[in-house]
C-alpha cells in the first residue's frame, strides 16, 4: 500500500497593492490636475510618474479631460505638446497654447520633491509659436468693426487702454489720422475672444500698425509702455483732458487755452476767458457732468421726457439709445430718440417739449437745432451728412430731481451733486447732459442705428457700406450710389440685410 503523499499546498500569491478607486478621496490639491505627455517619455515612465504623483496627492487625468490645468512633458517643444494634446482629444489647448500651463518635467520634479505644486516660473514654461493657419482657423478677424462681435467685457483691457490713450493724445494734437489708427487697433483687440499673449499673434490681425504693435509689445513684455506713461503724465495731455471735460469745449478751444498758458478751471476764471453760453453752463455744473450717470437715472429722465411728449403727441415713443442701449450700466450722457408712427406728426414736437421742460425747471441749459432740409429725394448730394445734421435735436443740461422734492422755491442754491446727510433734508438734484433727437417714423430705424453707436462701429459700418456695397448710410437713409435709389427699412435688421451683413445686436456693438 502506497503511503499517501500529502498534497503540497499552493502558496497564496500576495496581491499587489492597488490604488483607491476613488482618487478624489486622496487628492490634496484639487485645483491642480496634471496630464503627463507620453511622447518621448514612454508608457512605462509615464505610468511610474503617474503613480508617484497620485501618491503625493496630485490628480492625474488623460489629455481629453477638460479639468486638466498643468500639462507636463519631457523632451518636447511647446508646439509638439500642443499637437500631441490635440491628437489625443484635448479641446482645452489651442494652437496658441492658451488654456492649461505647458510645463517642462523640471516643474514636476520640483513639485514632487517639495510635496506640493511649486510656483510656475518662466524657466518651467514651454514656448508655443503661433501658426498663421491655426490662428486663422481659430478666429477670422474682419477689418470692419461691423463684422466683429464686440461685447462690453473683453480680454485685452490693459492693451486697449494704452492704445486709447495714444488715440486721445493724437486727437488732442489735431492728428485725426493717427488717432483713428490707434482707435481701430484697440477696437480689433476688444473683439478678440482670447487674450493676446505674444506679439506673433499681432501679425495676423488687421488694423494693427507698427506704432500700435510697438505699444502692445512693450505692455506685454514690461507690463506698461514708457511712451504711454509719458503721455499720461505730460502737462499738455492732462490739461487738454481736463478742459475737454467742460460741456461745450472741443479740441480747438482747449488747445487755444493751453497755448495761452491756462492750466486749470481757476485759471479760466482768473483770466476771464471768453466762454460761450454752453461753456458757461458746463463750467457751472462741471462736477455733476463729469460724474457717471446711472442707468436708473437715465430711465428716470426717460419717464420725465415721455410725460412731456405725451402731453403734446400721444402715441409718440421715447427710446433710450447710446451706451445704455449697448448694455452699459452707466455713462456720461443720456441720448433719447423720439418718433411717432404717423409720419409728419412729429413736426414741431421738439420745441413744444423743450418749452414745457423749461417751464417746469427741468432744463439748466438747452440749445435746439431745427430741421431745415428738403425731402430726402432732393438731397442726393448730401446723403453722407452726419447723424445730427438733418434731424431736429436739442443738446441740454437736464436737472434731475431726486424724490425729496423739486427745485422750486430757491433750491437751486444747493450745489449740484450735493450729498444729503439726512433723507429728510432739502432737495437733492443733479445736472445731467441729455441729447434729444426727433426722427420721422420712416427714418427711425436709421436714426436708432446711428445713435446707438459705438463710434467705431458706426464709422466702420458706413465705411463698409461705401467701399464694399457702393452705398451711403447715415442716420436718415441708405442710398445706393450706382442704382440711384433710396432703400427703405422698417427695422435695424432690414438695414443689415440690405448691406448683406449678419445682424449685430446692440450689446455686441461696443467696438
Amino acid at each position: 500500500m502506497m503511503s499517501q503523499i500529502p498534497v503540497k499546498k499552493k502558496r497564496q500569491r500576495q496581491s499587489e497593492p492597488t490604488l483607491p478607486t476613488d482618487l478624489e478621496d486622496c487628492v490634496c490639491f484639487p485645483e491642480v490636475v496634471l496630464c503627463l505627455v507620453e511622447k518621448r517619455m514612454g508608457s512605462s515612465r509615464k505610468a511610474f510618474l503617474t503613480t508617484l504623483a497620485r501618491r503625493k496627492g496630485f490628480c492625474v487625468e488623460a489629455a481629453n479631460s477638460e479639468r486638466v490645468t498643468h500639462v507636463v512633458s519631457e523632451g518636447n517643444s511647446g508646439d509638439e505638446v500642443v499637437e500631441w494634446m490635440k491628437r489625443n482629444g484635448s479641446r482645452s489647448v489651442d494652437a496658441a497654447g492658451s488654456g492649461p500651463a505647458l510645463l517642462d518635467l523640471s516643474w514636476f520634479t520640483e513639485s514632487m520633491s517639495t510635496g506640493r505644486p511649486v510656483e510656475i516660473e518662466p524657466r518651467h514654461c514651454l514656448g508655443v509659436s503661433v501658426q498663421a493657419e491655426s490662428l486663422e482657423d481659430r478666429c477670422q478677424v474682419s477689418p470692419y468693426a461691423c463684422q466683429r462681435r464686440t461685447p462690453l467685457a473683453h480680454k485685452n483691457q490693459v492693451l486697449t487702454e494704452a492704445l486709447e490713450t495714444m488715440a486721445e493724445e493724437a486727437r488732442f494734437c489735431g492728428s485725426e489720422g493717427r488717432s483713428l489708427a490707434f482707435s481701430r487697433a484697440a477696437s480689433v483687440l476688444k473683439s478678440l475672444p482670447w487674450t493676446v499673449r505674444g506679439v506673433k499673434e499681432l501679425h495676423f490681425l488687421p488694423c494693427i500698425g507698427e506704432h500700435s504693435r510697438k505699444i502692445i509689445q512693450e505692455v506685454l513684455e514690461d507690463g506698461t509702455s514708457t511712451e504711454v506713461e509719458n503721455v499720461r503724465q505730460s502737462e499738455r495731455y492732462q490739461t487738454m483732458k481736463h478742459f475737454m471735460k467742460i460741456f461745450g469745449v472741443g479740441v480747438k478751444t482747449a488747445s487755444q487755452w493751453y497755448q495761452e498758458g491756462l492750466r486749470t478751471i481757476n485759471d479760466l476764471q482768473a483770466h476771464h476767458a471768453k466762454l460761450g453760453k454752453a461753456q458757461q453752463a458746463g463750467l457751472l455744473h462741471y462736477r455733476d457732468l463729469n460724474s457717471p450717470v446711472k442707468r436708473s437715472e437715465a430711465e428716470a429722465i426717460v419717464q420725465v421726457v415721455q410725460k412731456a411728449v405725451d402731453q403734446f403727441l400721444p402715441g409718440a415713443s421715447v427710446t433710450l439709445t447710446g451706451g445704455f442701449r449697448r448694455g452699459k450700466p452707466s455713462g456720461h450722457d443720456v441720448d433719447l430718440l423720439i418718433t411717432h408712427p404717423v409720419e409728419g406728426q412729429e413736426v414741431g414736437l421738439l420745441s413744444k417739449v423743450i418749452s414745457w421742460l423749461d417751464s417746469q425747471d427741468f432744463l439748466l441749459y438747452h440749445s435746439t437745432h431745427r430741421n431745415a432740409s428738403q425731402a430726402l429725394e432732393d438731397q442726393e448730394l448730401s446723403v453722407s451728412m452726419t447723424a445730427m445734421d438733418r434731424l431736429d435735436h436739442c443738446f441740454s443740461i437736464f436737472c434731475l430731481n431726486y424724490p425729496h422734492g423739486s427745485i422750486k422755491g430757491g433750491s437751486r442754491a444747493w450745489e449740484p451733486g450735493y450729498e444729503l446727510k439726512d433723507p429728510g433734508d432739502a432737495t437733492l438734484w443733479k445736472a445731467v447732459r441729455v441729447d434729444l433727437v426727433v426722427a420721422p417714423y420712416s427714418q427711425f430705424p436709421f436714426a436708432l442705428l446711428g445713435w446707438t453707436g459705438s463710434r467705431n462701429f458706426e464709422r466702420d459700418l458706413r465705411r463698409f457700406s461705401k467701399h464694399e456695397k457702393k452705398m451711403v448710410l447715415n442716420s436718415h437713409t441708405l442710398y445706393h450710389t450706382e442704382k440711384k435709389i433710396f432703400l427703405s427699412a422698417a427695422s435695424e435688421e432690414e438695414i443689415f440685410q440690405h448691406l448683406g451683413l449678419e445682424f449685430m445686436p446692440p450689446e455686441e456693438r461696443n467696438a
